[in-house]
This record gives C-alpha cells, structure tokens and sequence, in this order.
C-alpha cells in the first residue's frame, strides 16, 4: 500500500480523501499481483470519509464538513455491480479458453502501463501535494501544478503507448512466451485458434485504453480533493457498459440468436475473434469516456489550470521524489503479475483465462473488508508515536480483528458454497461445467490464503506508519519468490490431471487441466509466508504484538455453525428446482445472516462496529 501519509514529515492537513481503486476493467486492476503474490501495494487505498469502524476517525467525522459516504457508495455499488455483469458476458461469449486467455493478457499487459502510472502512484506523489495547495488557498498554483502533472502524464502516456504498440509482437512474447508455439498448433488441429497473432493484433486497443484510465486516475485525484465523490467512483461504470455493448452488438451481428450459444455445438473461431476484438475496443472506449466524462466539472473546479510539460513548476519535483519510490515498490507487483501471467501461459490453453472470474470473487472481500480497513488506519496508526506502542499495538489488534471478523466468513462461504456462487455468476452459455469446476477449485486454492492476505495489508501499514517501508518490501520479495515457485511446481504436476478427470464430468472437446489450481495454492503459500515475516519482524519493534488467533478460532466457529442451515438448503433443495441465481441468493443469504445474527447474539464486539458503521451511514 501507499504511504501518502507519510511522504513528508511536517505536519499538514491531510488530503480530502484518498481514492479507491477505480479502474474496473479488470481484476489486475486493483488486485495487481494476485495470483502470485495478493494485492500489490499502492492499490489498496480509500476515501478518508471511510474509516474503520469503531475507529477514533470515523468517532471525529461529525466534526467534519458533511460527509460524501453515501454518494461514494452508491459510485462504487454501481461500479462493482456492472464489473460483475461484464464479467458475465464476457464469461457467456468465451468460457474457459484460448480466447478468454488472450482477453487476460491484453488487461494485464494494459495494466503494466496503468499501474505505474495510474491511482496509487498519484496517491502519493500527486494528491497530497495539490490537496495541500487546496488547503492553504493557494488554488492557481494548485491549478499550473495541476496542469504540468496532466501534461507529463500524457507525454509519458503517448510514448508508452506508441512504443508498445510498435513493438507489440516483442511484448506478447515477452508477457507470454507460452503463446508462441500457437501458430503449429494451429496447423497441427490440437488448438482452435492462434493466441500470439491475435493477442499482437489487439494490443494496438489496450495500450491506448490503460493511457486513458491512467488519466482518469488523475482527474479523480483532482475532484476527491475538491470533495466531488460520486462522479469519479461512478465514471468506471462507462467501462464497464461499453465493453457489455461491444460484446452485445457484434454478438448480434455473428450469431442468430447471441443468448442461445450454449445450443452450439462448434462456434465459428472467426466470431470469436470478433466478439473479442469488439470487446477490447469496447473498453478502449469506455476508458476514454472514463477520463472525459469527468472533465468539464474537473476544469470547473481548478483555478489557474494551464497544460504543460514543464519540471519547473512548483511541487512538480516534490512529486517526482515521491513518485520513483513508488514507481519501484510497485515494481515487486508487476514482477509478481508477470510470472504469474507467464506461467499460466506455458500451461494447457485456458489456463490463463481461468484465473480471471476466480481473481473478481476473490477481489470482493479484499477490497471490501481487508483494505477499507487497512487504508483508513494508515493515518490514524501514523498519528500514534513509537513511544506509545501499547497503544499502537492495541489498535493494530482491534483492527485486525474487525477485519477478520467478515473475511473468515468469506473463506468458509467461498470453500463451501464456491461452486453454487460461480455458476449463479459466471454459468451459462459458452461457460460450461467443467469450466464452472475449474474456477471454483481456483477460487478455493486462492481463499486459502484470503485472510493472510487481508491481514498482511494491515500490517504493511504498521510499517508504514512507524516510518519503516523497506521491511516489507523485502518481505514482498520472500513472498513472490516462493509464490512463484511453489505456484510453477504445483502448476506443471496440475497440469497432467484434467478437470474432468478429477471430478468425472463427461466433456466433449477441449480439455481443461488444473495446472491454474496449482499457481493458486502458490499463492495462498505466499500469503502465510508473508504474514509470518510481518509478525516477526513486527515483534522485534514490538515483542508483545500477537495475532488474534483465538479469536479467530472462535470467528471459524459460528462460520461454521452458519454454514449448516445453509448446506441443508443444498442438500434438500433438487439441483433444477430453482434458477442458479436464486438458488445462490438463498444459501448465501442464509448463510451471511445466521453467522451475524450468532455473532451478535454470541456477543462479537466486531460485528458491532461493523453494524453500527453503516447504521451512521445510513443517517447521513
């Protein structure tokens, strides 16, 4: 995670807000690393006005000017719905496969560029510099600052892009050598469809599309320091809704009846090099609409804006100082991205896609429960001096604690209930069962690691907050390095047993191995190891810190008394007797409601802050 709050040692008013993860294109997005290695730091930010719950900060907010937390909300609710409904389509026109394999390059291959350049590495070089400006009324050199750093950004923006899509064949082998063996596949029958050619082919839409939400990335810095939520947490729906109209109109155009293709029996590989183009540029455009629906209110707002490309205007070069060390720990990330990325590209074709709608679930409680909690502590932790460690410590634990209390929930729901949630989400069409077997296996092997993950998250801003930030970055290390090993061993001996195989489905055509099940229990290996080293090194600051295991213990309790009232439902309810959809709704929601309910009958002061959080919430 960022350290924005502690790029300069004198004391200033902190930034109205720090953004949330925005770009939604992709699950590579916000969690960067995951599938090697968790979310990578600097993705993990949130607005001020969500601070943990139970915390002094969300106990001072009625001191504050009115809070956006509702309009926030609604942005991000939005957001993440329509995430899931591309997710869907995508997953209904390509299932598992070769071609759902070159969609998650082209998204990660564009993300290289958008992480480095886009929200998390503004959060510390661009936002607390021009939010500081805003504070001290000095809004036109706020403006002129805010204008150079556009300027830059588009300079450095064009000529990635242009260089990337020049050399797009080189980059495609370099992200996935695995695809360029694909042309004698091809011609050999034993694949459908030639990744390599149609991966360079596509690239020339991706690069330009990661440049424009690079950009966004900007102009929400701009309005959330101005106090303008809704309109940058809700701009990513654009992207969301033009890549499902993409999908759709080229659908219409290929097939006579686009919502019957699971009825195929053999889709045309030429369609489905269409449906993808259609997709890519899809999202090119909605990340276009992206950065430019925000615009006139972003030009409203700044004062004194002037585009330039000029270093000499004032708190440019603070920016960049702030702006290569963060560009370099989010190196470790995209380290860990790209081996992950080319792993699953050695392997069986589908590999790589089937990581994809695992990642989307897996995201949701990371970004929901593990980083509101661990983003909103970083300046409240800051706050506290090293002489007070016990109070230091004391709201570690609580914190840790409270954020645990909804991410055990969700690795027991996920190992339970895995299979009826990805067919109730990703389920039909080209989407088939064994497709649907696969990605919950890769959903459970990820959920293993879950709450290590989570709780890593909040550690690394401990780090931060007691000025050390290269103790995690060398653990960040250790983790992508036995990630990637353990990941690459699991994943090649995977790779030999095929899905079918292992639960007895009877499938047609091309099979799926679960070499990706491999490279998520490498993973989830990774998380642990990184906890523990945090927990140590933590302890030589602090040898009384501990982890809260038992209470965890008893967390996994009542998860696990909840999950039977929800297994009878599965038991007892025929598997046709209701749509996919309903039938998820009803387990998880009998599920998500015994455990809070025994959580508050068992007395869990952590489902108490959580409850009375949103109860604030809803009164604003």
């Amino acid at each position: 995670m960022s350290h924005d709050d502690l790029e300069d040692e004198t004391p200033r008013p902190p930034p109205a807000s720090v953004p949330e993860p925005q770009n939604e294109p992709a699950p590579d997005d916000v969690l960067g690393s995951v599938g090697l290695s968790g979310p990578e730091p600097g993705a993990e930010t949130l607005a001020e006005n969500d601070p943990a719950p139970g915390s002094p900060a969300e106990e001072a907010t009625e001191d504050r000017p009115k809070s956006g937390a509702p309009l926030i909300m609604a942005g991000i609710l939005a957001s993440r719905v329509l995430g899931l409904v591309r997710e869907k389509a995508v997953a209904y026109f390509f299932g598992v496969g070769p071609h759902l394999d070159v969609y998650q390059l082209l998204m990660r291959g564009a993300n290289l560029l958008n992480n480095l350049l886009g929200e998390g590495t503004l959060s510390a070089s661009f936002i607390p510099i021009y939010s500081r400006m805003i504070e001290e009324g000095r809004e036109r050199d706020a403006g002129r600052f805010a204008g150079a750093i556009l300027g830059l950004m588009i300079a450095v923006s064009a000529t990635l892009t242009l260089a990337g899509v020049l050399a797009a064949q080189f980059v495609v082998s370099v992200l996935a050598p695995g695809f360029l063996g694909d042309a004698e596949k091809v011609a050999a029958g034993t694949l459908g469809v030639d990744r390599f050619a149609l991966a360079v082919d596509l690239f020339t839409y991706a690069l330009p599309m990661a440049a424009f939400l690079a950009l966004s990335a900007w102009a929400l810095g701009v309005l959330n320091s101005h106090r303008r939520f809704f309109l940058p947490y809700v701009a990513p729906t654009l992207m969301n809704i033009a890549t499902v109209a993409g999908l759709i109109w080229a659908a219409t155009t290929q097939f006579e009846d686009p919502f019957g293709l699971g009825a195929l029996e053999v889709v045309p590989v030429a369609s489905l090099n269409t449906l993808l183009a259609a997709a890519v540029i899809g999202a090119l455009v909605g990340g276009f609409l992206q950065f430019a629906v925000q615009l006139p209110l972003v030009f409203r707002l700044i004062k004194g804006f002037r585009l330039s490309v000029s270093t000499k205007v004032e708190g440019v070069k603070e920016a960049g100082k702030a702006f290569g060390p963060v560009v370099a720990g989010r190196g470790v990330a995209q380290v860990s991205s790209y081996v992950d990325t080319v792993l699953a590209g050695l392997a069986t074709a589908g590999t790589l896609g089937a990581i994809r709608p695992a990642l989307v679930l897996y995201m949701l409680p990371i970004s929901l429960f593990g980083m509101s909690v661990a983003a909103s502590e970083l300046p409240e932790l800051s706050r506290i001096s090293k002489e007070k460690l016990d109070e230091f410590l004391h709201r570690v634990d609580r914190s840790t604690r409270q954020m645990l209390y909804l991410v055990v929930p969700t690795v027991v729901g996920y190992l339970g209930f895995g299979l009826i949630i990805v067919a109730a989400i990703f389920g039909g069409g080209a989407f088939a069962a064994q497709d649907t077997w696969l990605v919950t296996l890769i959903l459970a092997g990820y959920s293993l690691g879950l709450g290590a993950t989570s709780v890593s998250r909040l550690l690394q801003n401990s780090f931060y907050a007691l000025g050390d930030t290269k103790t995690p970055a060398k653990i960040a290390v250790a983790r992508v390095t036995v990630s990637g090993l353990i990941g690459a061993g699991l994943m090649f001996a995977f790779d030999r047993v095929t899905v079918a195989e292992a639960i007895g489905l009877e499938v047609d055509g091309s099979m799926l191995t679960l070499a990706a099940v491999g490279l998520a229990l490498g993973a989830s290996v990774g998380a642990w190891i990184e906890l523990f080293l945090l927990r140590w090194a933590l302890r030589r600051e602090a040898p009384s810190f501990g982890l809260p295991a038992g209470r965890v213990a008893r967390m996994l309790g009542i998860a696990g008394l909840a999950a039977i009232p929800a297994a009878l439902i599965v038991a007892l309810v025929p598997d046709d007797a209701l749509p996919n959809v309903v039938d998820a709704l009803a387990v998880i929601g009998v599920y998500g409601a015994t455990y809070l309910g025994l959580g508050h009958v068992l007395g869990f002061e952590e489902g108490e802050a959580w409850i009375g959080r949103f109860l604030r919430r809803s009164k604003d």
